[in-house]
């Protein structure tokens, strides 16, 4: 393993990712990277398809697999209702399902649902967030164990951020547009261990005023997921939010550094390699920019224009995440055009397009990229500085949730079933 994997196992407290399996958003090092051999190229609703479980309700959190189990989490009765849902890893037949909040539903964006974000477990646990709704551990068993309804933001387009395990603690981004904060909670009492203001939106906030009103009423909104990056044997956990990106000690919550950019609304999680953060911001005309952040040990506060090596606007998501494979990034815009950079210098290697919308973040596994679009279409290519495709394979609906990988099978979540996906399967 890599010294950066190394260190996320311990923080997630997984025996290694060669065993693991699929325990958050984008897998055991929330990047997209599976570890798995000898998936399916191609596949269809009957074929190698091991089995279609129904998912009652509306939700586009991903599947998150560990041993036997797989959890995701669901909407039912018009978003009322908030559940957490257990499928068993060989049958697909439901294990458990569990209201764990009810909830008078407010608005949400059409591509959204107030079942967004994505559980994380450890084996023992899995902990469900649905924004400021409610946070909640259960155990394997289906017993909650705690509960937390406390942390109140409004996000009038549903949640979406995923929650994260750092050591003893789940953190998570709350950022509405009322209130932003980061917050740690302990992850077997769910009490707070820290909280963590975002200290620079009051920056934006003094900005506004200056601003004619007619283009007053910056939302401060954000949707992103953070994630665990290692400087100098230092763990720094990086959250792009509205108006800039900062980076923090998760052990404590303080703020390590911060970078600005304009606007609000940002959901892809970022990538880290070759020393860089890959994060997606937000431009003046509300376009996506793509910004490769050096964050060197010595750096506190904002940062200097030596820390951003290349940035880039054109063909850069909103939604789908980064993809960092070796001396690739690639980014898949929402409306299908895959761009292949060098991530040391960000030069273009080759942009191609793909059918449909994409609201799914692409995987890597197997030696291939898998990228779900919103009718239902995979695309399957190669990785490398041509671009190779190998498959597209059709489900009967669509795909807003990120697939899950685990052993030999890909785990699909569509509109309206979970798929396990495997050679393997004989039907």
């Amino acid at each position: 393993m890599t010294r950066l994997a190394t260190l996320l196992a311990i923080v997630l407290g997984l025996p290694n990712f060669a065993s693991a399996d699929w325990p958050q958003f984008r897998g055991p090092t929330g990047q997209g990277h599976a570890a798995a051999r000898g998936l399916a190229i191609q596949w269809s609703d009957s074929r190698h398809v091991t089995w279609k479980a129904p998912v009652p309700g509306r939700g586009h959190s991903s599947p998150v697999v560990s041993g036997e189990q797989v959890w995701l989490t669901t909407a039912t009765d018009g978003g009322k209702s908030l559940r957490a849902i257990c499928l068993d890893r060989a049958s697909g037949h439901s294990v458990h399902d569990v209201e764990v909040f009810k909830q008078k539903p407010s608005r949400r964006h059409p591509k959204n649902g107030f079942a967004s974000p994505t559980p994380v477990t450890d084996g023992k646990h899995v902990w469900v967030h649905f924004g400021a709704a409610g946070t909640a551990c259960l155990a394997a068993d289906g017993r909650i164990v705690w509960k937390r309804t406390d942390l109140k933001y409004h996000h009038p387009h549903a949640p979406a951020s995923s929650p994260i395990v750092f050591g003893d603690t789940l953190i998570l981004c709350c950022d509405g547009k009322d209130a932003q904060f980061l917050v740690a909670l302990d992850k077997k009492t769910g009490r707070t261990v820290w909280n963590q203001p975002r200290q620079h939106l009051e920056r934006a906030r003094v900005k506004e005023e200056s601003e004619p009103a007619s283009r007053r009423g910056f939302p401060f909104m954000a949707y992103s997921t953070p994630l665990v990056i290692e400087v100098a044997g230092e763990p720094q956990i990086i959250c792009p939010v509205a108006d800039h990106v900062a980076a923090y000690d998760p052990r404590n919550g303080r703020e390590i550094w911060w970078h600005g950019y304009n606007g609000f609304s940002q959901v892809a999680r970022p990538v880290f390699g070759h020393g860089l953060v890959f994060v997606i911001g937000t431009k003046v005309d509300g376009q996506p920019e793509l910004f490769a952040i050096r964050p060197a040990p010595d750096i506190r506060g904002e940062l200097s224009d030596k820390s951003i090596r290349w940035r880039r606007t054109i063909g850069v998501p909103h939604v789908p995440s980064p993809l960092l494979i070796g001396d690739e990034l690639y980014l898949l815009h929402d409306r299908g055009v895959v761009t292949c950079l060098d991530a040391r210098s960000g030069r273009l290697a080759w942009q191609r397009r793909l059918a449909g919308n994409y609201s799914a973040s692409p995987i890597f596994a197997d030696g291939r990229v898998y990228a779900c679009n919103e009718v239902g279409r995979t695309s399957v290519f190669l990785p490398g500085r041509m671009f190779r495709r190998l498959a597209v394979n059709v489900l009967p609906a669509g795909i807003f949730a990120s697939p899950a990988v685990a052993g030999r099978a890909l785990f699909l979540r569509t509109e309206t079933h979970v798929y396990r996906i495997e050679t393997a399967a004989t039907h």
